[in-house]
């Protein structure tokens, strides 16, 4: 039996595809291995948000040929779309397949022996309108599930619309068959995950439906205990939805939510839909009906034109606002995006000092966060695996990181426990034998 080992780059959107692939080579015969286990076969599914991730994924191919030189290697997803022939002319790499072709590797790849030459197969983005349905599973107690792909939006730092093309989704019978399906096979939380989540309903280039209406389907798969919402744009998080979360049985409160600049000129010189007012209108709303909600952000750094007076204006608007954790990205110049062609630059080591204050600040939020609900009651769905320590860890429902001795009898169920203390590394710990009625 071959073997086939799989990596992936970014988010959760592409986990979702390769558990998806993966099944692919399973159903086909393969043996699914570790990275290290020597493998016939490497998978390196890519992201292209920034410049560290195409740097990665050379990384990785050199990594994967010191483990089996002569592996056959597959590189997929959207740094595969982008630069094909920059792939290609990686020493050791034989196949890229495209944003449609990764699904269709089985049709297109005739045998796994190694190339003389590199082989592309990638369609012009343009002409990408059928929506692909994927889900991640057997990695984790938490499965994504993904609802949409590609995206609208004409942010003018992002290369995603290159390489996912136009908004378009799965239908909500197929979505809800899928949960209920999933259900079946023990899991307890879906992630509804995709490129633009709050943009779902268009289906051939047409709204059909919205997201809004999902979550009302979704809430009637009883079978399914919880419901996560991934990133969703705050010009998108309606009213509505923040309504139906804070009353829901099986949607948590917890909202990852882009912002990328706290400063309204940045905002519009990132084309994006909203500015500050709007998402701090949506933070205190949210948090007005659930105030023990989660709340996530993305936040880019060092984006051109961004002076230390605009990057401050950014950092005090995130410190006062009631947030739980940021993610932070140094702006990346990426090829085709109008941004690249912005006057006043700014300098990369001043990208990383914005960058490092930011996680300063966010280790700062999410601890006061985690304080906050010391000595509360949380539902916490615990991992299947022990940690090298003899605990097991798992989320509240609103996101926070909880570890306890290991208890077999916990292992993918939602525990009703007393959140305790936080210990060293910022988990909250709990003791398996306080269990809240």
């Amino acid at each position: 039996m071959k073997r086939v080992a799989f990596y992936t780059l970014g988010c959760k959107l592409n986990f979702s595809e390769t558990s998806t692939v993966s099944r692919m080579f399973t159903d086909h015969g393969y043996e699914r291995v570790a990275f290290e286990d020597n493998p016939h076969i490497f998978i390196i599914n890519t992201c292209s948000v920034t410049d560290n991730a195409d740097k990665k994924c050379r990384h990785i191919v050199r990594k994967a040929l010191s483990i089996s030189p002569q592996a056959f290697i597959i590189i997929m997803g959207c740094y595969a779309q982008l630069k094909a022939q920059e792939i290609a002319d990686i020493p050791g790499v034989d196949v890229v397949l495209g944003t449609n072709e990764k699904f269709k590797l089985f049709e297109l790849i005739k045998d796994f022996e190694k190339k003389q030459q590199s082989e592309i197969y990638v369609s012009c983005i343009h002409h990408v309108h059928d929506f692909t349905p994927a889900y991640s599973i057997g990695d984790r107690t938490r499965t994504f599930l993904k609802v949409q792909d590609g995206c609208n939006y004409k942010c003018s730092f992002c290369t995603i619309p290159l390489a996912r093309g136009k908004s378009r989704s799965d239908s909500m019978e197929n979505i809800v068959a899928q949960a209920k399906q999933l259900s079946k096979q023990d899991i307890k939380e879906i992630v509804l995950t995709g490129v633009n989540v709050g943009d779902y309903g268009i289906v051939n280039n047409r709204r059909v439906t919205n997201f809004l209406a999902l979550v009302h389907a979704l809430e009637d798969v009883e079978e399914i205990a919880r419901f996560r919402i991934s990133s969703i744009e705050p010009n998108l998080l309606k009213d509505e939805i923040i309504d139906f979360v804070a009353h829901s049985k099986r949607f948590v409160p917890h909202f990852h939510m882009p912002l990328q600049s706290g400063n309204n000129d940045i905002l519009k010189q990132m084309r994006r839909r909203y500015d500050r007012e709007l998402y701090a209108e949506r933070v205190a709303h949210i948090k007005k009906l659930m105030p023990n909600c989660c709340i996530g952000v993305d936040v880019i750094v060092g984006f051109p034109g961004e002076t230390e007076e605009k990057f401050l204006d950014t950092y005090q608007f995130l410190n006062q606002l009631p947030i739980s954790y940021l993610h932070v990205f140094p702006y990346s110049e990426r090829d085709n995006t109008p941004a690249i062609t912005l006057p006043n630059s700014v300098p990369i080591a001043e990208r990383d000092r914005r960058a490092t204050m930011l996680r300063t600040l966010s280790m700062k939020k999410e601890r006061y966060f985690y304080e906050e609900n010391v000595g509360k009651t949380a539902a916490v769905l615990f991992e299947k695996t022990a940690t090298q320590e003899g605990h097991m860890e798992g989320f509240s429902d609103n996101y926070i990181r909880v570890s306890t001795p290991y208890r077999s009898d916990w292992a993918n169920t939602i525990q009703q426990v007393q959140l305790q203390q936080l210990n060293a590394e910022g988990i909250m710990e709990v003791d398996s034998v306080k269990v809240s009625a």
